[in-house]
């Protein structure tokens, strides 16, 4: 496969999984801070679907080509930056794991409180603690990914 091509799909792969998450943490968040089960349910219902649809084959597409070019550039793994990058991409990923899981977990417990006509259960907030608090450093880890593939520090 060309050189430029695989660095194309890393860089949309990498911007299509910034946006994706930025974007579903967004939606999340307001719809949680709004309070209303029904835009909750309805949302956590999205937000299950997008992590499925765009950001899981995003990450398998990042590590897939991001692996190939450093291969194909005769990078190996232990230069600094590319072994903290890869280590920050599992770190991001121990993260978004548990994210996901909740995602689901909350969008059941909403959609079982709608169709109930009951408020959220308690359960719901201390997942929705945890998935905010996790959250953070996966974006920030995401950011230092981002500088590390720009700039290559030595």
């Amino acid at each position: 496969m060309d050189y430029l091509v695989v660095k194309w799909l890393h860089i949309l792969s990498s911007t299509l999984l910034f946006g994706t998450g930025l974007g579903i943490a967004f939606f999340m968040w307001m719809a949680h801070r709004r309070g209303d089960v029904r835009v909750i349910a309805g949302v956590a219902r999205l937000v299950v679907i997008a992590d499925a649809v765009f950001t899981a084959p995003a990450v398998l597409i990042q590590l897939a080509t991001g692996l190939w070019l450093a291969h194909r550039s005769g990078l190996p793994l232990q230069v600094h930056w590319l072994a903290l990058a890869l280590g920050l991409f599992a770190f991001v990923g121990a993260c978004w794991l548990p994210v996901v899981w909740m995602q689901i977990r909350i969008r059941n417990l909403a959609s079982e409180a709608v169709a109930r006509s009951e408020p959220l259960p308690q359960r719901y907030y201390a997942l929705m603690r945890v998935w905010f608090i996790l959250g953070w450093p996966a974006f920030l880890g995401v950011l230092a990914i981002f500088w590390l593939m720009v700039v290559k520090p030595v």
